[in-house]
């Protein structure tokens, strides 16, 4: 073959591997994102075991976090070879604490991704009450946490908050305290303004005054809050005794399906056996009538929910990079919540959130079926996250 010849064939061949190259180099962190998306799911996925993602292993230990309200009892997620991030995920209400399934799945596949993971079930979220000392421990664990020089290295958090979780861990964000100990704010399926979702919640009607039904959980957890207001001092810790049986039935990955109708069962048997008013309280929840129930509870938001350190868009705003991402058809914390929160800390001088609404995910899980396209779009963000 001619020099020539042989020169103009090595430079082809040469641009066809800088391009695959490139291409490879581009297309990585796309596929690690898919792999994530797909392990999240906790489906089996045929096209997974063909993604060349190497995952690390992971390292677990039990831990206590000290706060002004006292110890929270955490695990930490470590991959087993290099750290490159650390991250403090806050999930939202369950009973399960650590071992709850879908964030024991997703803190330690982030932790596969070489990020140190601190997975802290809040006491109150565990007991569906969504309070203002839950921020502060927030607050208090970001703080502990990025002290921790052997976990967080550079002292600096990514926060993730889940369901309630996502809101309120916007709200601690904002405060003084946390400034320059985290760098980067993501909530999924969280909440802008709780005394709105309330509303949402007890009418299923949304902000532009379409209606979309709300979850009946949803309302037995507003009801929870409101007791004292609606029954008599005597009648309070049975009535709420038989509402949190219906809650601890009807939690996601909750109790297997003969568990759960048993709990169901001696919820209606406690309820059956109050007086009234507690008896067509209790009677409403068991028949998931929110209709009946709503009115009840409606004109309590303000009173129940309307402290600052409930509600993002009613606190200061964090100013680092947030990210929101949230199903289109939750009916326990409405999608409307997502762009209402943006449009807040935009207003508020946040310059960096990006957010996603997507059929992807329900409210905290993944959605049975989707399209490719919409699974696509859920990838580019989380690889958005784990780059």
């Amino acid at each position: 073959m001619p020099p020539r010849r042989k020169l103009r064939l090595f430079v082809i061949l040469g641009s066809v591997v800088v391009v695959l190259l490139s291409l490879a180099w581009t297309a990585a962190p796309y596929v690690a994102g898919a792999a994530f998306v797909i392990d999240l799911s906790g489906q089996d996925v045929a096209l997974r075991r063909w993604l060349p993602v190497s995952v690390e292993r992971v390292e677990t230990e039990d831990l206590s976090v000290p706060t002004r309200h006292g110890a929270i009892e955490g695990r930490l997620y470590r991959p087993a070879r290099h750290t490159r991030r650390t991250a403090l995920v806050v999930p939202g209400l369950h009973t399960a604490g650590v071992e709850e399934p879908r964030l024991t799945r997703l803190a330690t596949r982030l932790a596969g991704e070489g990020i140190n993971v601190l997975s802290l079930p809040l006491p109150d979220l565990r007991q569906f009450r969504v309070t203002p000392r839950s921020t502060d421990m927030i607050e208090d664990a970001v703080r502990w946490l990025s002290d921790q020089r052997d976990i967080a290295p550079d002292r600096k958090l990514t926060l993730v908050g889940v369901s309630f979780g996502g809101g309120l861990s916007l709200v601690a964000a904002g405060r003084s305290a946390l400034v320059d100990r985290l760098d980067m704010v993501i909530s999924v399926g969280g909440h802008g303004d709780l005394p709105r979702v309330i509303n949402y919640l007890c009418t299923g009607r949304l902000p532009d005054g379409t209606v979309q039904p709300a979850n009946d959980y949803g309302a037995a957890i507003v009801l929870l809050g409101t007791l004292p207001l609606l029954v008599p001092a005597e009648q309070v810790a049975p009535l709420e005794q038989a509402v949190r049986m219906f809650l601890d039935a009807s939690v996601a990955d909750g109790p297997a399906p003969e568990q759960a109708a048993a709990l169901f069962a001696e919820s209606r048997r406690l309820g059956e056996a109050l007086p009234e008013p507690a008896r067509a309280i209790i009677a409403d929840v068991s028949a998931r009538d929110v209709m009946r129930l709503g009115p009840r509870l409606v004109g309590l938001a303000e009173l129940t929910a309307g402290d600052p350190a409930l509600s993002p868009e009613r606190s200061p705003a964090t100013l680092v990079p947030v990210l929101l991402v949230h199903g289109v058809h939750d009916t326990v914390i409405p999608q409307t919540e997502t762009p209402a929160l943006a449009s807040y800390l935009a207003g508020a001088g946040n310059e960096q959130v990006s957010w996603l609404l997507t059929p992807a995910i329900s409210h905290a899980n993944a959605a049975p079926a989707v399209t490719a396209g919409e699974l696509w779009t859920l990838v580019r963000f989380w690889t958005q996250v784990l780059k």
